[in-house]
């Protein structure tokens, strides 16, 4: 069972089959999959499942804070179930593959005071970018 699965029923969220199958496409390390890709994988498991409750379940995962969305040059979202754990993102300037990262360090430390202008900085969003070994070839 997955760990989305299972902080989605700690929640009392309803688990219809559609929004399982969704859950259960998530499950797994590096999970970064656009919205199409989610809704291909779901449908071998569940062949009626809609594009429109594809996106409409992962707008609620959103919304709710179980899933993350990610965004990265111009290139469509992708969805990463690792919402509960901090990390970065690697993502190749070539393919668009992502890989969570954990960088040593903390983030806001690296920010120094006086770039800060007064605000009271409560996260930081770092994305890593290059190219992966298929595309450096």
């Amino acid at each position: 069972m997955s760990d989305l699965l299972v902080r989605l029923r700690a929640r009392g969220w309803r688990l219809t089959s559609q929004r399982r199958v969704v859950a259960e496409v998530l499950d797994g390390d590096h999970v970064h999959l656009t919205a199409d890709e989610v809704h291909a994988r779901a449908v071998e498991r569940l062949p009626e499942i809609s594009r429109a409750t594809v996106y409409n379940t992962l707008g609620e995962l959103v919304t709710l804070g179980e899933v993350l969305e990610v965004a990265t040059d111009g290139r469509a979202k992708r969805y990463d179930p690792n919402a509960h754990h901090a990390h970065q993102h690697l993502v190749c300037s070539g393919c668009g593959a992502i890989r969570d990262v954990h960088p040593q360090g903390d983030p806001l430390a690296a920010l120094p005071a006086a770039e800060r202008y007064g605000f009271v900085i409560s996260g930081a969003d770092i994305t890593y970018r290059g190219l992966c070994p298929d595309c450096s070839r």
